[in-house]
């Protein structure tokens, strides 16, 4: 059993960088593949980015190719999401998840993913 904390969100301009982290305790965190999702009121739960097991591959969702980047560090169990150049749409409350390793797995879709957050909120004003 794996738990997630996000931490790190607040209320910043347009423009700004946030750097969210997901800290994970209670399984082998090498043993999963983890991603950033958000969810906005009245919207569905978006992908924002994944990182492989072993940080051998990265994707990121349109809307934040170029702006956010994420990371991670085995040793330390944790996931960062580096957010700059932030805007108003990217508002929404972020989640991490967590999702085993072995497998064919869509890493886009948040239905395969096992373990989640409690989410971090996000607010940018213009």
């Amino acid at each position: 059993q794996v738990q997630l904390v996000e931490s790190g969100g607040g209320l910043v301009q347009a423009g700004d960088s946030l750097r969210l982290s997901c800290a994970a305790s209670g399984g082998s965190f090498s043993d999963y593949h983890m991603g950033w999702f958000r969810q906005a009121p009245g919207k569905e739960r978006e992908f924002v980015a994944f990182i492989t097991w072993n940080s051998d591959s990265t994707d990121y969702g349109d809307s934040v190719k170029g702006r956010f980047t994420i990371s991670r560090d085995n040793a330390k169990t944790t996931v960062w999401l580096q957010m700059n150049s932030l805007r108003p749409d990217d508002t929404a409350v972020y989640y991490c998840g967590a999702v085993e390793r072995w497998g064919f797995t869509n890493l886009r879709s948040w239905r395969p993913y096992d373990y989640w957050g409690q989410g971090t909120q996000v607010t940018v004003s213009s």
